[in-house]
């Protein structure tokens, strides 16, 4: 079993280069408004409130960074679609994504998280090819398994599958997901420790 000892967030910020600690590997979490990134952050670090968690969509809006046993880092990155902002501000945000994501030298995998209770959405498909498209390493999330039985959980996954075959001939890794029991810590954790073994730290 995979042990998180200690977790510490190490602050916000609006643009990636002036983050520390790229000598670590790092691995981000996106996905539209309330689709679950900072409670699922709190379960993996084993911990109740160290990712701000809000029932309004748009509550993250900075870069926020957790620094896992001193040798790992987790990005909790803004969420994408119809939050209750100001089209400045969806702006605003896409652009330090965009910025986060095409220059952050020590990104080792983006976390796409998906809500499993709801059919596959055109603004997620879009994201996950465009992201494709730019060459950087990707996994699915489905969140909130816990809500589903297991025929309507097996359904929503190759739901999901089928629609990125469309665009994908090899589909990335997926993994389930659920912060109240816990299910894909394990796998996911290992996801991030297998892909820690090919970092190479940025000079």
């Amino acid at each position: 079993m995979i042990e998180i000892k200690q977790a510490d967030f190490l602050g916000s910020w609006e643009r990636q280069d002036g983050m520390p600690h790229k000598g670590l590997p790092e691995f981000a979490f996106i996905g539209r408004s309330n689709v679950g990134k900072s409670s699922l952050i709190n379960m993996l670090c084993n911990r109740k409130n160290m990712a701000r968690i809000s029932s309004n969509p748009g509550k993250t809006q900075t870069l926020n960074l957790f620094l896992i046993d001193k040798k790992v880092q987790l990005c909790d990155l803004p969420g994408y679609g119809y939050a209750k902002v100001s089209k400045t501000q969806r702006e605003k945000f896409a652009r330090m994504i965009r910025h986060y994501l095409m220059e952050r030298p020590n990104l080792m995998c983006l976390f796409v998280l998906l809500d499993l209770r709801i059919p596959p959405q055109a603004i997620d498909m879009d994201f996950i090819n465009n992201i494709g498209a730019a060459g950087i390493p990707l996994a699915i999330i489905g969140t909130k398994a816990d809500k589903l039985g297991k025929e309507a959980l097996n359904k929503s996954v190759l739901a999901i599958q089928v629609e990125m075959l469309k665009s994908w001939e090899n589909l990335p890794p997926f993994m389930v997901s659920s912060s109240v029991d816990k299910t894909g810590k394990e796998e996911i954790w290992k996801f991030i420790f297998d892909a820690c073994k090919a970092f190479k730290p940025v000079l």
